[in-house]
């Protein structure tokens, strides 16, 4: 059974920080695409950064420069670094894992983040 379970979420002022981690289990981790999408109340689901299994990254232009993605193979765990964060970034923070021979993806659950200002 694959599990996919992200934590570090929480309440947060403007220009804190915060790590969000998400431990998969069930799945060949280091063979996975991972990334890191969040949804704001009332908007659409969007990727905030994403890890290639040969550790290629990227991210979305909002973040880029406060947000740093990182995994660690060793301990199947995605890890995403939050820096000066803003009001904006308030959202449910989803991981997600892709394998690409089968097109096949998992979600976590997700764990909200709250950035008051």
């Amino acid at each position: 059974q694959v599990q996919l379970v992200e934590s570090g979420g929480g309440l947060v002022q403007t220009g804190g920080s915060l790590t969000l981690s998400c431990v998969a289990s069930g799945i060949f981790f280091r063979l996975h695409d991972m990334g890191w999408y969040r949804q704001a109340p009332g908007k659409q689901r969007e990727l905030v950064a994403g890890i290639s299994s040969d550790g290629i990254t990227n991210y979305v232009d909002s973040v880029k420069g406060r947000f740093t993605i990182s995994r660690d193979n060793a301990k199947s765990t995605l890890f995403l670094q939050m820096n000066s964060l803003k009001p904006d970034d308030t959202a449910d923070y989803y991981c997600k894992a892709y394998y690409r021979p089968s097109r096949v993806d998992y979600w976590g659950k997700g764990t909200l983040v709250t950035v008051s200002s």
